[in-house]
């Protein structure tokens, strides 16, 4: 039987072999772009319009004393909504662009690892005697081998890796998608909101007398459903042993500065709730620990919670643990806090709106004062 020269196929090997190392390496060079040209100076213009918007609604928010200064603010946020998701857009197409140019660098560089992975499937049916004939001494044949290897451990890994990189960014992908859900169900509810106001406006032609005539009707119902909620929130916390409120953390928290300087109720935050109130805070704790908080604006009453969490999903027991969000379901609002420590039978909380009058207090309480626990943490 005749043997079969294996210089051609070493030779071929070796080229090909010399291709897709180059290709690896210009793979690897470039498989993150950034696209800084196209995409971080619109970014960064992006952010630099959300400041201007927030220091527009939070000056209008301190003459919000007329009716159309009201409509004015509530454009003025839904301006910052508008720039913010402009950013989340500009950030997800980012990310876009980068899976699809990983996605066309895999399709270049498939026919090269395609011939390669061929020629080490040849090579591997070349028998030791012919690979050892067909090449200069042993030493040379050693070094062939050792080349091969080394080049099927880096096709490997190449592949690995651009495995692991597109699904990477797909993840993150996904995050910023439902970041953009989010953002858009915040601005329908906003503009609602100014829709309302609008309405009021024309109702009574910008008679300022008719519109406080208005608000302050509704201030009076709000600040009656305040009381009963103080009230029910006193009783549950003496029915369950009492506990001890205080100043605690002067910095609140970490409560952003624009949510906690700005007057009670004047702004929403990014989950859909009124500045300073329980579930605000809370809603911004979340998003501090865990990275993500859904977006309940429309049913966002601390006693709604806890249905809104079995319906994303999210647990909920009896059972204390620190990161969770503790819920009261009593009165008209209910009222949530965030769980700092657990000591045996008692815990401490952070919270906001405590006396319902936006403020910012942390309690030493029973465990049993609260009816429910969030785990958002899983």
């Amino acid at each position: 039987m005749k043997l079969r020269s294996t210089t051609p196929v070493i030779k071929r090997f070796a080229t090909s072999s010399m291709i897709v190392a180059s290709a690896v390496v210009m793979t690897f060079s470039s498989v993150t772009p950034v696209y800084a040209d196209r995409y971080d100076d619109q970014i960064n213009a992006i952010q630099h319009q959300i400041n201007g918007y927030q220091a527009e609604a939070s000056k209008l928010g301190a003459q919000a004393d007329t009716l159309q200064n009201t409509v004015n603010e509530m454009q003025a946020q839904l301006n910052t909504i508008q720039a913010q998701l402009n950013l989340s857009q500009a950030k997800y197409d980012q990310l876009v662009a980068q899976i699809k140019d990983t996605e066309a660098k895999i399709a270049r560089n498939k026919n090269v690892l395609q011939e390669t992975l061929t020629d080490l499937y040849v090579n591997d049916k070349t028998s030791p005697i012919e690979m050892i004939a067909s090449s200069k001494n042993i030493g040379d044949y050693l070094d062939q081998q050792e080349y091969r290897n080394t080049v099927r451990d880096r096709v490997e890994t190449s592949i690995n890796q651009i495995k692991k990189l597109k699904v990477q960014l797909e993840q993150k992908r996904d995050a910023a998608k439902k970041v953009l859900d989010d953002q858009n169900a915040q601005k329908a509810a906003l503009a609602a909101k100014q829709a309302e106001q609008a309405n009021l406006l024309a109702q009574t032609q910008n008679n300022e007398a008719a519109f406080q005539g208005l608000i302050g009707q509704q201030n009076g119902q709000i600040n009656s459903l305040r009381a009963q909620q103080a009230a029910a929130n006193t009783s549950r916390l003496r029915s369950s042993g009492g506990g001890s409120v205080t100043a605690g953390d002067p910095s609140k928290g970490g409560y952003p500065g624009y949510l906690a300087g700005a007057p009670q109720d004047s702004i929403v935050d990014p989950w859909g709730m009124y500045n300073r109130e329980c579930v605000s805070y809370a809603a911004w704790k979340v998003q501090q620990r865990y990275g993500y908080m859904p977006y309940w604006g429309g049913s966002g009453n601390a006693n709604q919670w806890p249905g809104n969490a079995r319906r994303a999903g999210i647990p909920t027991g009896s059972t204390p643990r620190v990161g969770a969000v503790a819920v009261m379901s009593g009165g008209y609002y209910g009222h949530v806090a965030f769980v700092e420590s657990v000591n045996g039978g008692t815990i401490r909380v952070s919270q906001y709106n405590w006396g319902v009058r936006g403020e910012y207090t942390e309690m030493t309480v029973s465990a049993g004062a609260f009816d429910t626990y969030i785990y958002f943490g899983g």
